[in-house]
């Protein structure tokens, strides 16, 4: 007789349904998966003793979707003491939510990435923007959808808003995290890779009205095909931070790409409107690997 396939069982946890939660909840059931849904901000969990045991609310594997960074990575690593799999990481959520730890990664692999400097002060970081050059960007160690990344075209402006963020009270708007501006056409690439697989690779046309492409501010997505040179380029970068599910994110500059930015919790709905690949099926057939492993 063949091996029964043995079919996984998983838990999404997420603290917003966005429309990728709900199409990877959608396919499961039509595969016949068994899948929950478990909302983080509603649902403590035991880290001594039995009171909110995770054996009692998640399934084998755990697809960590939550919005929040902090909110995620900190479910993570409970649920990772008791021996749960989670997809992603503790330590992929940790290295792509902070872009300064991304950055250190690609570089340390070779893999191409703009030119940057963090500082620590409004002093040491203004020193780095004089050597650098105008036009720079500057952008939060945590964040996405481009929340708080600014384009600074000179002296004067960068003084007013580092003003402003040295009133912020937080200390992350303290860690100034600072790239070149790289002249690049009005679009960016953004790759989303399930295990070692490229399952889509799209471009994102900035709107009219900004120079920052994400979807999220009214990017549109057009279909991109990758050379196998770049494919290897991406596979490179996903497994610089130890990635499974991943969106990848890089500019064309003189014929040559840069990656800039890896989000571990991808938003994908974008991307699949101009793909002909099935991404939450993907991920589903993803975790039918792990679980054979």
């Amino acid at each position: 007789m063949g091996r029964i396939e043995r079919m996984p069982s998983f838990t999404i946890l997420y603290d917003r349904l966005r429309w990728e939660e709900k199409a990877i909840y959608e396919e499961a059931k039509k595969q016949g998966i068994k899948a929950s849904l478990v909302d983080a901000k509603s649902t403590p969990i035991s880290v001594v003793g039995n009171d909110f045991n995770p054996k009692d609310i998640f399934e084998e594997i755990v697809l960590q979707r939550t919005l929040s960074h902090f909110r995620g990575l900190y479910y993570a690593s409970v649920l990772e003491s008791y021996g749960y799999k989670v997809i992603n990481s503790f330590k992929t959520s940790l290295i792509c939510g902070n872009k300064l730890l991304t950055t250190i990664e690609l570089h340390r692999r070779g893999i191409p990435t703009p030119r940057t400097v963090v500082a620590f002060s409004m002093d040491s970081a203004l020193k780095a923007m004089d050597e650098i050059g105008y036009p720079i960007v500057m952008k939060p160690v945590t964040g996405s959808w481009g929340r708080m990344v600014v384009k600074i075209r000179d002296r004067k402006e960068a003084k007013a808003i580092l003003e402003t963020k040295e009133l912020i009270p937080d200390p992350l708007q303290q860690i100034y995290y600072i790239q070149e501006y790289i002249s690049r056409p009005p679009r960016d690439i953004r790759v989303i890779i399930v295990g070692e697989t490229i399952v889509a690779s799209v471009y994102r046309y900035q709107p009219e009205d900004d120079w920052r492409t994400n979807v999220a501010r009214g990017g549109i997505v057009k279909p991109f095909k990758l050379s196998s040179e770049y494919e290897e380029l991406f596979l490179r970068a996903a497994e610089a931070v130890g990635g499974e599910i991943l969106g990848i994110d890089a500019m064309e500059v003189n014929e040559e790409i840069l990656i800039h930015e890896i989000n571990s919790n991808v938003e994908f709905r974008g991307a699949s409107q101009a793909s002909d690949k099935n991404i939450p099926l993907e991920i589903i057939n993803y975790l039918k690997e792990v679980l054979r492993k």
